[in-house]
């Protein structure tokens, strides 16, 4: 048998000024509407997906970089392609 146990965490918040225009808090205001839930909110998941995509376009440029300073072998490189020819499906 097993047991699930919830925990409940506080998450701290700090209240931050943001200014916006007329336009756009109406904009988020329908939007909160729609969906059930409050412009904060839609804020927070807003700048959460602007961290994550500031982190992949890091990730990103850091493979792309790696693979500046360290290129593909040409003979690794041909295997590759070869195998693929072989192994893809007739469709």
């Amino acid at each position: 048998m097993t047991r699930h146990m919830s925990y409940h965490m506080v998450v701290s918040r700090k209240q931050v000024l943001v200014q916006l225009d007329d336009e756009l808090v109406e904009r988020l205001d329908r939007l909160a509407a729609e969906s059930g839930t409050n412009r904060s909110e839609l804020l927070r998941r807003g700048a959460r997906a602007v961290l994550e995509a500031a982190d992949l376009a890091a990730a990103d440029a850091e493979l792309v970089e790696a693979y500046r300073s360290q290129p593909v072998d040409s003979a690794l490189l041909e295997a590759s392609v070869r195998l693929a020819a072989e192994t893809a499906p007739d469709w």
